[in-house]
């Protein structure tokens, strides 16, 4: 084995630090320093001290500051640890490789550009500037590619050694750094698109970040440094499982970010196992190396195993969990390990590395650095335990203020390194003879105005964005108009990447307040233009946000970037008194809807066809297997008249499902929502509903297995809250379980009635209705006048039996066939009248959710309107005809 200090003959060569560490090879004692590499490392380190400040700032202040929380992780990730690896990959390339140092204007001007680019993005998208945040997206990736131009020349023109390998880790770790910024810039600027391609591309960004740009860099480093900490020979096989390790990890990865990219779940699991095996064969070869021997800094030592530790933690957990989740399940579970990743990982890693580095490449000699490393270490246990106890409380599903608790200790131990760090940097920089680098002293004002500059941005933006508040806070809006004197207070809730409801209708001059509670367990927040905005909630926080007098259209959005581009915005729209709503549904719109309702009258479009209302015979066998997906789907609802419908199966209602008593049903729900949660419940079963009638996330699937114990006609509905809109959007359909014995006829229909409520699915306008219970039609099947615009044919004297069920969600039905009498009643389980009795029936009545049968023979030709014997109902579309010929 050779050492780390030494080439292999042990004579000492330019594969890295030297004796104890210090930089350069052995045998050149002179050649960084004289080349002004100790002046470069405390300016850039200068930044990332700044950096790491600014995100301690930011935590603090994500309570009530809107994005600090995404501000805190991109100044520490973006600002502080790219930064540091900019600096150390080119510092150690040049080690391993023997090659020159690269010109130092060029590696200055390649630093500023990436810290400047860090600030932009963060003002970009703080302020919401898509020119600010493009521009600046641009000149990171550019960065980055000079970056990598630089790598590659130094490759080339170098003597190599046998480390030379590691290099190609700081080559994929920066193209890595490229693919993140772009997706990044996709991610804040709307280029994701809806919640499942956001999902997508945000899990991309977050795993060619985390494990790209700053795991590989990591990887390939602790290689080298490893042992260096240890004060051990490197493993012979060193080269050789660097190699593999590159391969796994690298091709892995690769997998991985592009189809999460494309939304593929299963390849990507996959290729995060190979990145998992790369990983876990790196540590095996770390291990094996440990000796009894004390390290040279048990601090660093300490702390880079941690961080490795943690790192295979969370990658484990991040496998299983996109394995067993949808995307968009498996983003709000992987968002639980960024605490692992960011702080017991790479926070970690970064004060470990630093630790061991800083000493090496500022101190004047074997004396300083000891002196120097002592300061650095000081309470290092202490501070140890702390940030780890942190990263386990905050990670872990503990009630309480345990993740509070935990976030606190890592900030405070993070927070003693920067007082630690800070009196080397001032200290080291008084010591920095003029006379020895008199061209970096006159190039130091570049960059510590550089340095200056960013930070300065950065606070400019935060002062300059804060004073939204958090509620309470009146709008400069008029006093004027048709609501002067009122108060309307609105409940808003956050979840699934919507914010419901979507558009607020309101008299000018009503003084508005929005109720906002956060129903996701991803946080979120709500600013209003021009108006207040809340702090950061968590799952199950409300705020008040008081807009006061409204007098003109605003809107509100959620500022974490992306998060508005992908959909989370909602408007507060003045109402103009003269106007209507009744043709707005959903994009489309009639001509034959005004003020008086629907034009029945109206014909359908080309083509369209009336539902099918036969219902097929019970089905062969005991065991009946149906698929069903909740989707949102178009539906012309009426002449002339399409609305965006919640469906289940593609249809409002739902395919309608028949057996027989004892026949058991396995029903697979598939929520193929793209941004909503669906479950299901059907009447026909008896179990308990905690799990199957739960809520189902995009993407879920579930099978809900029940018996068929009691004959009926009975509902099935969607069982996520408030059922109101689920069902009133159309998520509703009917079970029909034969009674024993049941006698064939001639014909058998099956009509659902309901209500039908126009609008934007879930906008204030529809809801309002619904809680009014003021529908736009009764309709048989979901579509009002179908039935007598393409009516139900039989032949006179045959025998015919309708199946109805009263969907609701509101109202009833007394359905009745005008021209002829009911022989045979069954409602709710039981014969209300049968042939054999003198008596007959006129009418139908089910109560919401109830459901039932009658049998008639028609006695002649001719046509036979069916309605909603509530005149309201059927005047209003709930009627049809049954044509009867010869």
């Amino acid at each position: 084995m050779t050492s780390i200090a030494s080439g292999p003959t042990g004579t000492g060569d330019a594969s890295g630090p030297g004796k104890d560490g210090a930089s350069g090879p052995g045998k050149y004692p002179n050649r960084f320093r004289a080349s002004g590499v100790k002046a470069r490392h405390l300016r850039a380190h200068v930044l990332v001290v700044g950096w790491l400040a600014l995100a301690l700032l930011a935590v603090a202040a994500q309570e009530s500051l809107p994005v600090a929380r995404w501000l805190a992780v991109h100044m520490f990730l973006l600002g502080a640890v790219t930064t540091a690896i900019l600096i150390w990959s080119e510092h150690f390339a040049v080690a391993l490789l023997h090659a020159k140092i690269p010109d130092e204007r060029w590696s200055t001007a390649r630093l500023a550009t990436a810290n400047l680019a860090v600030a932009g993005l963060l003002a970009g998208v703080w302020t919401a500037t898509p020119v600010l945040t493009a521009v600046s997206a641009a000149l990171l990736v550019a960065a980055a590619t000079a970056h990598l131009v630089m790598l590659v020349s130094l490759e080339r023109g170098a003597l190599g050694g046998r480390l030379k390998p590691i290099v190609s880790y700081y080559l994929v770790a920066t193209a890595a750094l490229i693919a993140g910024a772009v997706l990044g810039w996709l991610l804040a600027t709307g280029g994701a698109g809806g919640p499942d391609r956001y999902a997508g591309l945000r899990l991309a960004h977050i795993h060619v970040t985390l494990l790209g740009w700053i795991g590989l860099a990591v990887l390939g480093t602790l290689f080298m440094l490893w042992p260096t900490v240890l004060g051990v020979r490197m493993k012979d096989r060193t080269t050789k499982v660097s190699r593999w390790v590159l391969w796994l990890t690298g091709s892995g990865l690769l997998v991985a970010v592009v189809t999460l990219a494309l939304g593929w779940r299963w390849p990507a699991a996959a290729g995060l196992a190979l990145y998992a095996e790369g990983a876990a064969l790196a540590v095996n070869l770390f291990v094996r190396s440990v000796r009894g021997n004390r390290p040279v800094s048990a601090a660093a030592a300490w702390m880079l195993a941690a961080a490795t530790c943690w790192l295979l933690i969370a990658v484990a957990a991040d496998l299983a969990w996109l394995a067993a989740r949808p995307l968009a399940a498996a983003q709000t579970a992987i968002d639980a390990l960024l605490p692992v990743l960011l702080i017991g990982f790479v926070a970690q890693i970064l004060i470990g590395a630093l630790t061991y580095l800083l000493p090496v490449v500022l101190s004047s000699g074997p004396k300083d650095r000891a002196a120097v490393r002592a300061l650095l270490e000081r309470g290092w246990l202490t501070r140890l335990v702390a940030l780890n106890t942190g990263v386990a409380l905050a990670a872990l599903p503990l009630p309480g203020p345990a993740a509070t608790t935990g976030m606190l200790l890592a900030a405070l131990a993070g927070a003693a390194f920067l007082t630690l760090a800070v009196p080397v940097l001032v200290h080291s920089g008084r010591r920095l003879s003029p006379d020895a680098d008199k061209a970096d002293v006159a190039r130091r004002p570049a960059l510590w105005g550089t340095a200056a500059g960013a930070v300065l941005t950065v606070l400019a933006v935060l002062v300059a964005n804060s004073g939204g508040g958090t509620g309470g806070g009146t709008s400069a809006a008029g006093t004027s108009g048709a609501g002067v004197g009122t108060t309307r207070t609105v409940a808003v809730t956050l979840a699934d990447m919507r914010i419901r409801p979507a558009r607020i209708e309101v008299a000018a001059g009503t003084a508005v307040r929005l109720k906002i509670t956060n129903e996701d367990a991803q946080r979120h927040d709500l600013k209003v233009e021009d108006g207040p905005a809340t702090p950061m909630l968590a799952q199950g926080d409300t705020r008040v946000l008081d807009l006061g007098q409204v007098t003109e259209n605003r809107e509100a959005w959620c500022t974490l970037p992306g998060h508005k581009a992908a959909g989370m915005t909602m408007d507060i729209v003045v109402k103009d008194d003269t106007a209507t709503d009744s043709g707005e549904h959903d994009g489309h719109t009639s001509a034959a809807a005004d003020d008086s309702g629907l034009d029945l009258s109206a014909d359908f479009s080309t083509g369209w066809q009336s539902r099918d209302a036969d219902l097929a015979p019970a089905p062969g066998g005991t065991v009946h297997r149906v698929e069903l997906h909740a989707a949102h789907t178009t539906v012309e609802v009426a002449p002339g008249v399409k609305q965006q419908m919640w469906t289940f199966g593609g249809t409002a209602p739902g395919p309608t499902l028949r057996g027989k008593v004892g026949d058991v049903f396995e029903v697979t729900l598939v929520n193929n929502d793209d941004g909503m949660g669906h479950g299901i419940d059907f009447h026909a079963g008896s179990l308990a509903p905690d799990k199957p009638m739960r809520t189902l996330d995009p993407g879920e699937r579930l099978v809900y297995r029940f018996r068929a114990e009691k004959a009926g006609a009975w509902l099935y509905h969607c069982s996520t809250a408030p059922m109101l809109q689920h069902m009133g959007n159309g998520m509703y359909g009917a079970v029909v379980i034969d009674p024993p014995g049941l006698a064939k006829v001639d014909h058998e229909y099956v009509l659902v009635s309901s209500e039908l409520y126009l609008g934007k699915p879930g906008s204030t306008a529809q809801v309002t209705k619904m809680r009014q219970n003021t529908p736009d039609a009764w309709v048989f099947n979901g579509i009002a006048n179908q039935y007598a615009q393409q009516p139900l044919k039989v032949k006179a004297g045959e025998r015919v039996r309708v199946w109805v069920v009263a969907a609701g969600p509101s109202d009833g039905i007394a359905f009745h066939i005008v021209g002829t009498v009911f022989d045979t009643v069954y409602k709710e389980g039981t014969y209300l009248l049968k042939p054999n009795q003198p008596g007959g029936a006129q009418v139908l009545d089910l109560a919401p959710a109830q459901g039932g049968f009658v049998e008639t023979t028609f006695p002649e030709a001719g046509h036979y309107p069916f309605v909603d014997h509530d005149m309201r109902h059927a005047e209003a579309g709930a009627h049809g005809m049954v044509e009867v010929s010869r």
